[in-house]
């Protein structure tokens, strides 16, 4: 089997989106299957300078400045959002790429983003997330001509026209989370893939396991759902390089190598095969230094060739 290698980027750290452009070209220029990006909108750390830019504003640019890279999120938050408009966003941001988009969507969690933007964050959000993708995917797959409604909790919806449609007959939609139930029942109603956040090296594959319970128990097969992870990237030719690398980023070498795809070429090779061999069909490689466009090249050249 081969793994699937994706480009994954933390752009509220600070980035305009010339930065993002230029990693998302070289993206696509190395081979690399996807362009993806956080979706917040204050620095964990740092300034953030110049500050935030808007997920699916920039990948509604990037759909125009790139041409074969898949876009999406890893994950839009179920607050920043009201569920009709994020369906024509979306739905409009695969029309500009010619169908290239996926959607990954979650609860939300930085409470103190919300403070600084004004964006209510209720103490309970899974309903919210429960009734987005509900009504995501219906809106999207209702035939044209005919109207969607939706009468929840937290959304109503009366004869929505539900359009635009996307350009990709089925909009790929990305689940991920760590709860013991709810989240693999969730991604065994809704998701095409499910995404492992940062997690410890050796729950991987028990997680996997977990959500082909879940998704035996929708009668759904384990060949209908993608099995991947995000973990942060830092390789070098050598130890000096991996080490500046770490440095770059303000991270410990040590560290890195516990919970990342890190340390030399070999390493990175050794670990990425490990986890197609548990079952992890896809990594999102967290790229933290977006000025570092060599350390792509490398990983293309010498890790992804490998295989």
């Amino acid at each position: 089997m081969t793994l699937d290698l994706r480009v994954f980027t933390e752009p509220q750290q600070g980035a305009t989106y010339d930065d993002q452009l230029a990693v998302a070209q070289a993206t696509e220029k190395l081979g690399f299957s996807a362009f993806f990006r956080s979706d917040h909108y204050l620095a964990m750390g740092g300034d953030g300078l110049p500050g935030p830019t808007d997920s699916w504003t920039t990948l509604a640019g990037l759909a125009r400045d790139t041409s074969t890279v898949r876009l999406g999120t890893l994950v839009s938050s179920a607050t920043f959002r009201h569920p009709g408009v994020l369906a024509v966003q979306v739905a409009q941001v695969d029309q500009m790429s010619g169908g290239r988009v996926e959607l990954g969507l979650g609860a939300g969690w930085f409470a103190r983003e919300h403070e600084a933007y004004g964006i209510p964050f209720p103490d309970k959000r899974f309903g919210l997330l429960t009734e987005q993708l509900e009504i995501l995917t219906g809106m999207w797959a209702t035939p044209a001509g005919e109207t969607f409604s939706h009468h929840g909790t937290h959304y109503t919806l009366t004869d929505s026209p539900a359009l635009p449609k996307p350009a990709q007959e089925k909009l790929p939609v990305i689940v991920g989370g760590g709860g013991p139930t709810r989240t693999p029942a969730l991604a065994a109603r809704f998701a095409d893939e499910y995404n492992q956040g940062f997690p410890e090296l050796d729950s991987v594959a028990p997680r996997i396991g977990v959500i082909n319970d879940a998704l035996a128990a929708a009668g759904r097969t384990p060949e209908s759902l993608v099995q991947s992870v995000a973990l942060v990237l830092a390789v070098g030719k050598d130890e000096a390089e991996f080490t500046r690398r770490a440095a770059a980023i303000g991270r410990e070498p040590a560290e890195l190598r516990e919970h990342g795809v890190a340390g030399t070429v070999s390493e990175a090779v050794d670990l990425l095969g490990s986890l197609r061999d548990q079952g992890v069909q896809r990594v999102y490689l967290q790229t933290l230094d977006l000025q570092d466009l060599d350390h792509l090249d490398l990983v293309a050249r010498e890790v992804a060739t490998q295989l």
